[in-house]
């Protein structure tokens, strides 16, 4: 075995271990039995099933498809798929209790081991036509299965934040960075080509790729996300009253929910506060605003005399660099996220102030585009052109042309093995129990 193969399976092991500690430390050894089997909202499943069910991908794609093995529990495929059963259904199901899981993924994790050791990861490119790739090139199955169960504690801890009782999550023993007023509000982006998607991010999903060349007209993005000091103005401004700035479906959503702010927001004399993991606090001012749907996004925008931004400009303003005319993987560069880099990782329960990272601005000196929120854009969900499914529809293909939209960016939430500059997330326009804000941008040929 080369001693690139030997650090390569290293990392992924130190990998697994990190995402399992993770998804135990969000369930078995925070909650009891009866909070783990409860379903403390219609939108989420409840905590065991999640649990069992990393396990489950796991089994399915590092022991059978990679490794060859038989199928450890065949019977119970059917109650983890999470195509066959919607969230919603999931409480009713015969789960796996929470000792039963945590011997169930324990019995996994140790095969997938030995599966790794064996297994040859393929660290030299081998010949292949446009759009094939291997499970094993670069070790990207073990590598879509890390990133699978960080999705999963992000989704884990949207269910936290939901979850009514007293807090069990241990807040952040540090004080983020000290933040750095902006230079400016807004930054122009130059009219001009950029290289949009990959196509040799070992880490890459199938709809992250293929790279292609997208030519952009000039446009003004803002320097950060919308705060939610800046938030509170479209609020006080009767922002949820005014037709005016949402779309049909938006406003309808409005009326529906009955929405007069953010979600977990409420009033308290004359102030705000917000509901975080149990604790009620004033709503911090200089954080971004985060728990908006699709719609309040766009509303404060019209509001605001600006837009959301396309996919495409969010990317371009992350990743461009004007003076080599290439695309970085993050906005600071190549190298792997570091706390003086983003706010990710559950290393916070929640943003930290704007400002407070300015070892991730992009070259246009855009910030915070990676961590603290999930940004959203104008874009709805489609493939990018020569795209192919890979491993399976299910992760990417099935979701193209349902009205989902796009978000960029990950958020303190998000785990640094599963966000980079290409990364795509999506969801309904409705949704806000996610960790999602969002920055405005305008053309620039407007005032």
């Amino acid at each position: 075995m080369s001693r690139e193969q030997e650090r390569a399976k290293e990392r992924i092991a130190a990998e697994l271990d990190r995402s399992r500690r993770r998804s135990n430390g969000l369930t078995l050894d925070s909650l009891d039995e009866a909070d783990l089997l409860a379903q403390h909202s219609p939108l989420m499943s409840p905590l065991v099933w999640d649990l069992a069910h990393i396990g489950n991908y796991e089994e399915q794609w590092l022991l059978r498809a990679a490794g060859g093995r038989e199928a450890l529990r065949p019977d119970i495929d059917g109650l983890y798929d999470a195509f066959e059963n919607p969230r919603a259904d999931r409480v009713a199901l015969p789960l796996l209790r929470p000792e039963e899981a945590r011997e169930y993924n324990d019995r996994v994790r140790r095969e997938v081991l030995d599966t790794l050791d064996a297994a040859d990861l393929e660290t030299v490119p081998v010949p292949r036509s446009p759009g094939e790739r291997s499970l094993l090139e670069a070790g990207f199955v073990f590598h879509m299965v890390i990133q699978h169960e960080h999705m999963h504690d992000e989704t884990m801890l949207a269910t936290h934040q939901l979850r009514r009782g007293a807090p069990v999550l241990l807040e952040e023993e540090s004080a983020p960075p000290e933040p750095s007023p902006p230079p400016a509000e807004e930054v122009l982006v130059p009219a001009g080509p950029f290289t949009m998607g990959t196509d040799d991010d070992p880490w890459s999903y199938d709809n992250e790729r293929s790279a292609h060349t997208v030519d952009l007209d000039a446009y003004w993005i803002d320097t950060d996300p919308v705060t939610n000091r800046a938030y509170l103005r479209f609020v006080e401004d009767g922002g949820y009253q005014d037709p005016r700035w949402w779309s049909d479906e938006g406003w309808e959503w409005k009326r529906r929910r009955d929405a007069v702010a953010p979600a977990f927001w409420s009033r308290d004399g004359d102030g705000w506060v917000r509901r975080r993991f149990g604790r009620v606090e004033e709503v911090p001012p200089d954080q971004p605003v985060q728990h908006v749907s699709f719609h309040e996004a766009e509303a404060y925008a019209r509001w605001a005399g600006r837009r959301l931004p396309t996919e495409a400009e969010w990317e371009k303003a992350a990743r461009f660099d004007p003076a080599s005319g290439r695309s970085r993987r993050f906005p600071w560069g190549d190298e792997e996220p570091t706390g003086g880099h983003a706010n990710l990782g559950q290393r916070a329960l929640g943003p930290h102030p704007v400002g407070s990272h300015p070892e991730g601005d992009s070259p246009l000196g855009v910030r915070h585009l990676i961590g603290d929120v999930w940004e959203w854009t104008s874009t709805t969900f489609h493939g990018y052109p020569g795209f192919s499914a890979f491993p399976y529809r299910e992760y990417s293909e099935v979701f193209f042309g349902g009205g989902y939209k796009v978000l960029r960016g990950g958020s303190w939430a998000t785990h640094p093995t599963a966000v980079r500059s290409t990364f795509r997330n999506w969801d309904h326009p409705i949704r806000r129990q996610i960790f999602s804000g969002f920055r405005c941008a305008r053309d620039a040929d407007r005032a």
